[in-house]
């Protein structure tokens, strides 16, 4: 009888021991999802970044364009 108690307590620590490990497994998944979110988060930030980078060059060729065009509006050959 104390064998099969002990037994059945040995049953039950595993059984627990089994249980933590899934808990555990769920909050790494979970910390892993969250740390995912976190870093597409900032992968988009820097493509919004990028973009703000892009209209700003583009703004600036825009710029000397028009004022090499002016410039070239104002030339008169020397005669």
């Amino acid at each position: 009888e104390r064998r099969e108690e002990r037994e059945r307590e040995r049953e039950r620590g595993r059984e627990t021991e089994i249980q933590k490990e899934e808990e555990l497994r769920g909050i790494l998944r979970a910390s892993e999802v969250e740390r995912e979110r976190e870093r597409e988060g900032e992968r988009e930030r820097e493509r919004e970044r990028e973009r703000e980078r892009e209209r700003e060059r583009e703004t600036e060729r825009e710029r000397v364009s028009g004022t090499t065009r002016h410039l070239a509006g104002l030339w008169r050959p020397v005669t």
